[in-house]
């Protein structure tokens, strides 16, 4: 055994002994070496100018440009480039995907404005992006937190996959492959430094370790300074603290077979996910309700308190939170891949077990106020897939038909408790003065979910003539979802306590049942599916391909999870124990044109999806339903164009260009929960007609639901564009031959708004972010350049948030502010 591979087995032997090390198969699009014999003929002439671009997003290898689907593709030195290390931030490189979070669980992930609800997540629903690494599905957005780690490449699918993918995605789906094992030595290394303490090492070593196995070994670390600083801890928090592992084995006895191993490890560990005092709107309580009132009145009880938010700036960035903050988040898994040539088709296995494991600390009333003293909500996944998928190829027929199946386990701990200013900010008279009513009032959550998947699917493209090709998809569906939720109520001295029969009004009892409800629900639905696509494509051209598509999809049947919200009664709502299925109709259209040699591409899509029974995350305002709950609205529709342009008009000069125009509204809601503007006060007569008059005007009645039909959907931007340049020159720098390079790229987004049912409160402003980076490379694969991030320090708001209780107080998280540093790497 030589020296390389005695570093190469030792390497991988410890990477695979690591406790709870997990694996995923590594297989990527090929370099462009690969890419001369294996690609279409089309894609030959690409390699000489550096522009091709190969993609697996039909489970076979093509260019991009033949793709009949609206795809974006970003490859992994890209991805290096403008430091979009995650998923999160991935969107400012793809203006249609919308990423928004709170902390790692509580991440919405959505095309086109569609796929997760916009909330507090659940994990009683589907999401309708399917994020894929390595052909391993990821069944919860908390699990693909993780930062990217030895990327090839990202295509970004837009509309439904259900037809070619293991599991159901009604919006699109996102998939992420990894470099793979080498049987030639290689490696690289990065270093990274910048301002806020930012350090980011990564590593990654590759080559044989006999004739027929091969392996590879990643492993990167992110630290960096929090943004916002807690006046209460003296410290800085939404900090990054993340390590991750990857390690490889393949093994390929001939040229027909492969089997890989392979395995990943993700840790963070941040103090986090903190908010900022944004603003405070008013609601239709009283005024000595809201958080004003109720702020003066906690001071006047204490005197010398003099309680205040330490700015009422939030770009400030300040903070007193009082409680405590974590997000230890740790992800990982386990996958095999069998991939066999078996005569004219290729069989492939896949077999998966990943874990995610979640152990959040936070602050639910945004403030400094012993209000809620403790929020966690702690969970444990285990997810196991296994696919089975046959590719035929020919002249004049492409198959793929495949088998899925999914077994997923979710057991959560929850704990809320009331704290010492929880009566003077819930109760009113004599009980409002009177802390020990509600401090200590504690809710403990057990729950789990068993949730069970399985799946038939297929795909042909057939090709009629030399221009035109039809692609029919069917996919037969079955999903259970079982779940059980427990809440126990406790006072402060520990006694459980009981709210059946419901307690007389005034009481002690009333007053805290009026803040917890204990419940107890095991909801359980299953259900069958079969939906279907079509897509027509016509090559106009040698370049230019037109494409229409119809989708017939659906989301499947959903449970509530987190606590159920209160009937007028003050009571558990039963009927909201599960919601039905989306049924989805999409249409789709698209151009894809390549000239000027090819040295250039533009393409452009229109696309109109309808759903019923939109599965909507909602908040009622109360402190039991804090965390949301799942509710259909009637209908909704996303419609709009894409356009996407690049160009390399020489070796010298590359730019990009991407847009998007997005409506995606309620087209009919008419039972959603009310705004903050038109909530908190007397409800309405049952039977009235809801009056929506008199919205911040305190004492004015409140309607019981609202009809929001018209109202955009939350988190969607209607405008979003993207862009980069990228100039070099050769020079000879360091006693070495190389290039001069500088780059801009950059992006916007419309306003858009936060909460499930548009308030005016929650309307976040447009932003345009721009990044600069300049630097020296040579063709041995020494790099080392600057970088500025949010160059013009352009304040801006990730996410904003209402508390809870109908007080009127909005927090946020502000984005990150001027970043800059410098990268060195090198590979070998």
């Amino acid at each position: 055994m030589t020296i390389r591979q005695t570093i190469l087995a030792g390497v991988a032997f410890a990477a695979f002994a690591q406790p709870g090390l997990a694996w995923a198969d590594p297989e990527a699009a090929p370099d462009a070496a690969r890419a001369e014999s294996e690609a279409p003929e089309a894609a030959e002439a690409d390699i000489g100018n550096g522009n091709i671009i190969l993609v697996t997003a039909r489970r076979r290898l093509e260019t991009a440009q033949e793709v009949p689907l609206a795809i974006s593709v970003i490859r992994g030195d890209s991805i290096e480039a403008t430091g979009n290390f995650n998923i999160v931030k991935l969107q400012q490189l793809a203006p249609t995907l919308q990423v928004y979070t709170t902390n790692p669980r509580n991440t919405s992930v959505n095309i086109r404005g569609l796929g997760v609800p916009f909330g507090l997540t659940s994990d009683g629903f589907e999401q309708g992006v399917g994020i894929y690494v390595d052909d391993v599905y990821n069944s919860r957005v908390a699990a693909a937190t993780f930062d990217f780690l030895d990327v090839d490449q990202v295509e970004v699918l837009r509309g439904p996959q259900g037809t070619l993918y293991g599991k159901n995605t009604t919006a699109g789906a996102i998939n992420i492959t990894t470099n793979q094992p080498t049987f030639d030595f290689e490696g690289r290394a990065e270093l990274t430094a910048g301002n806020l303490n930012y350090k980011q090492a990564k590593a990654a070593v590759s080559g044989p370790l006999s004739e027929t196995i091969a392996a590879r070994i990643a492993v990167a670390t992110t630290t960096r300074r929090g943004t916002l600083y807690n006046t209460r801890t003296q410290r800085w928090i939404n900090e990054q603290d993340n390590l991750g592992l990857r390690g490889t084995l393949l093994f390929k006895p001939n040229d027909n077979l492969s089997v890989t191993l392979s395995g990943d490890y993700s840790q963070q560990d941040p103090e986090g996910y903190g908010t900022v005092y944004v603003r405070v709107g008013r609601t239709q309580r009283a005024l000595t309700r809201q958080y004003d009132g109720l702020v003066a009145a906690i001071n006047a009880a204490t005197p010398g308190r003099n309680y205040a938010v330490p700015s009422t700036n939030p770009y400030d960035r300040l903070t007193d939170l009082d409680s405590n903050l974590n997000a230890g988040n740790k992800i990982g898994g386990a996958s095999l891949k069998v991939k066999w040539d078996v005569g004219p088709g290729t069989f492939t296995s896949i077999s998966a077990w990943r874990f995610w494991d979640w152990k959040p600390e936070n602050d639910r009333d945004f403030t400094g106020l012993s209000i809620v003293a403790k929020s966690q909500n702690p969970s444990q996944q285990d997810q196991y897939s296994q696919e089975f998928r046959y590719n035929y190829e020919s002249d004049k027929i492409d198959v793929v038909v495949g088998l899925f199946g999914f077994k997923q386990r979710i057991d959560t701990q929850g704990t809320e408790q009331q704290g010492a200013d929880a009566s003077r900010w819930s109760l009113t008279g004599a009980q409002a003065v009177d802390p020990s009513i509600l401090n200590g009032l504690t809710a403990s959550n057990t729950q789990f979910l068993k949730s069970d998947s399985a799946a038939l699917y297929g795909q042909v493209s057939y090709q009629l003539t030399d221009a035109l090709t039809i692609q029919p998809g069917i996919r037969i569906n079955y999903d259970k979802k079982e779940g059980f939720y427990e809440r126990v109520v406790t006072n402060g001295a520990g006694a459980v306590i009981s709210c059946t029969p419901v307690p007389a009004a005034g009481t002690v009892l009333a007053a805290q049942c009026g803040v917890y409800q204990p419940q107890s629900t095991s909801p359980s639905v299953s259900d069958w599916n079969f939906s279907y696509d079509l897509n027509v494509n016509y090559k106009i051209t040698r370049d230019v391909l037109a494409y229409a598509t119809y989708a017939k999809s659906f989301k499947t049947v959903g449970i509530n999870q987190n606590g159920l919200p209160l009937t007028s009664a003050n009571v558990p709502d039963l009927s909201a124990s599960t919601v039905k299925p989306e049924s989805v109709n999409h249409y789709e259209i698209g151009l894809k044109t390549a000239f000027w040699d090819r040295r250039a591409t533009f393409n452009l899509s229109a696309f109109r999806t309808e759903i019923k029974n939109f599965q909507a995350t909602v908040n009622g305002g109360q402190f039991g339903t804090v965390r949301g709950y799942l509710a259909n609205a009637e209908k909704v529709v996303s419609q709009g164009i894409e356009a996407d342009f690049k160009i390399r008009p020489s070796d010298r000069v590359s730019a990009y260009a991407n847009g998007a125009y997005t409506d995606a509204k309620y087209k009919k809601f008419t039972n959603a929960p009310c705004p903050p503007e038109l909530s908190g006060g007397t409800l309405q007569p049952a039977n009235a007609a809801p009056d929506y008059s008199q919205p911040g005007v305190a004492g004015a009645l409140s309607p019981r639901q609202c009809d929001i039909s018209g109202a955009d959907l939350p988190g969607v931007s209607k405008w979003a564009f993207s862009y980069g340049v990228e100039a070099n020159a050769p020079v000879h720098l360091l006693d070495k031959d190389g290039q001069v390079y500088f780059g801009v790229d950059g992006n916007y987004r419309s306003h858009w708004n936060s909460n499930a049912s548009p308030s005016i409160y929650t309307d976040v402003k447009g932003y345009a972010l721009t990044n600069f980076r300049l630097g020296f490379r040579t063709d041995s694969g020494f790099d080392i350049f600057g970088w500025v991030r949010n160059a013009f320090d352009v304040n801006y708001i990730e996410t904003l948030q209402v508390a809870p209780g109908n007080v009127g107080l909005i927090a946020g998280q502000p984005g990150d502010q001027r970043t800059w540093g410098g990268t060195i790497k090198t590979s070998f």
